[in-house]
């Protein structure tokens, strides 16, 4: 994986469509704005099914990113959307997908969405379902975790809209069960996390197998170094659509940051914020990794206040899905995850995140927050930091261009003592920084000075050891016992 952030790359002036009016715009300008109508899905010239269904979801106007990039899409145009998770991106590219595919017709897909994770694709999935509930189409997602044969089962049996991730879309495309020479539209969806995650050689070889006559859409948090090459290897002319700025969390979630020295503190905050019951209502906690998961999972399960579940890369496929259902259905209150389910979770009325470990992968800040404050509602973000963590504060900051208030803990958390383990855990990582930035800093952690060397002395030689060089062994002491018995 990599987890090194890069430096955002701005797009073109000229290519970029302008996102809300700013603040600078002439008050005469702003006075005009003001008087026109707001747009509706209407003004898309939408077919009168997918608007039954929009109504039906009960969406009253589009977002922004959909304001922008719907109409983009409808007349052909290759897009690059730059918007956070939450901002409505999902509809912005499903909408004009299903005018183009419209109805159901030969047996191969003619629509490909690539995503970086199965919780993801299930959401998408899920979204083209609700959306096409007036339209005879078939949708198929396919993902990792599970056995290929039901996946391969249902592709046989015709597809029209394919959402897959990319390295089980290569699979079963290797069997010769996918066939994909009639694809017109490929979407790929969160294209800064499948950098992240490595899936760039799995993405070049999808290109390689696909017409080269293709509408492209491209979606992404940011708009990093990685991104940018791949944008320029496979979309042509695009327009780019940017509707926040890049790695910017969204307006509606407040942030929050606690220093706090050590796990058992951690553990400790978290128990006196959930006394409030009624503020921390339904919470997604994330943490760096599955044993601090399991961990916080096992502590919240035995408080017994409203109950638990957990995701994270070592539960089975149906058990994270029934994970995620039930923190839907509101039948838990707390949600504790790694960040292999910080994108692909569209849960509304989140009340808070809470970052119990930093992420080391700064982007997945953004991500995480985001599941929080959706659909324009107000959300909380709040960050628990150790000493070593900290310097991922720094770099998180500077990505998202603002400072995270950091208040104190309050009085009522017990400060526990560090454990000498994690102590030493803290100092290695705080030098393993240090070093980055200074490869001659040596540090606690240094490396162990090398043994004197041991004095070769040939094969087949003996060496005299020196504590049992008072002792002498007797050669014949069992020998002649025998021979006396015998005699």
């Amino acid at each position: 994986m990599i987890d090194e952030e890069n430096e955002n790359l701005t797009p073109e002036q000229d290519e970029t469509i302008p996102a809300e009016p700013s603040a600078e715009t002439e008050p005469e300008a702003a006075d005009e704005a003001e008087g026109e109508p707001q747009p509706s899905f209407e003004d898309f010239k939408l077919n009168k099914q997918l608007l039954n269904a929009i109504t039906e979801l009960g969406y009253e106007k589009p977002t922004p990113v959909q304001t922008q990039t719907i109409p983009l899409a409808l007349a052909g145009h290759d897009v690059m959307g730059i918007a956070q998770t939450g901002t409505g991106k999902t509809a912005a590219y499903v909408l004009p997908l299903l005018m183009k595919v419209k109805y159901a017709q030969g047996k191969h897909p003619r629509a490909l969405i690539l995503a970086p994770t199965r919780e993801l694709v299930l959401q998408i999935e899920e979204n083209i379902h609700k959306f096409s509930a007036y339209l005879d189409l078939r949708t198929v997602g396919i993902y990792g975790g599970v056995g290929p044969k039901s996946q391969i089962e249902r592709i046989q049996a015709g597809i029209d809209i394919l959402v897959a991730t990319p390295g089980r879309l290569m699979d079963i495309y290797r069997k010769g069960e996918l066939v994909l020479k009639e694809l017109k539209t490929l979407v790929l969806d969160e294209a800064d996390k499948m950098m992240d995650m490595g899936f760039m050689p799995q993405i070049r070889q999808i290109l390689e197998i696909i017409p080269r006559k293709r509408q492209n859409l491209l979606f992404s948090a940011t708009m990093h170094e990685r991104v940018h090459t791949l944008s320029e290897e496979f979309l042509e002319f695009p327009m780019v659509v940017e509707v926040t700025p890049q790695a910017t969390p969204v307006e509606t979630v407040s942030q929050k940051l606690y220093q706090v020295p050590n796990l058992r503190t951690k553990i400790a905050l978290l128990e006196h914020l959930f006394k409030d019951k009624e503020t921390f209502n339904r919470v997604m906690i994330f943490t760096r990794s599955k044993s601090n998961a399991d961990n916080v999972s096992s502590f919240l399960d035995r408080k017994g206040e409203g109950g638990v579940r957990v995701v994270h890369g070592n539960k089975g496929q149906n058990t994270r899905i029934n994970a995620v259902e039930a923190f839907r259905d509101g039948e838990v209150r707390y949600l504790v995850a790694t960040d292999v389910a910080a994108r692909g979770i569209d849960i509304d009325d989140v009340s808070h995140v809470i970052n119990f470990d930093v992420p080391i992968i700064y982007e997945d800040y953004v991500h995480r927050i985001g599941r929080t404050g959706r659909a324009e509602k107000k959300g909380a973000s709040i960050t628990f930091a150790n000493e070593a963590e900290m310097h991922h504060i720094d770099r998180i900051e500077k990505l998202i261009k603002m400072k995270i208030p950091m208040v104190p803990l309050p009085q009522e958390v017990k400060v526990y003592d560090t454990p000498f383990d994690e102590q030493q855990e803290i100092a290695r990582e705080l030098d393993n920084q240090k070093r980055r930035e200074d490869p001659d800093f040596k540090g606690a952690f240094h490396e162990k000075k090398s043994r004197p060397p041991r004095e070769n002395i040939g094969k087949g030689a003996k060496v005299r050891d020196k504590k049992k060089a008072g002792w002498k062994k007797t050669k014949s002491g069992g020998a002649s016992k025998r021979k006396s018995r015998n005699k």
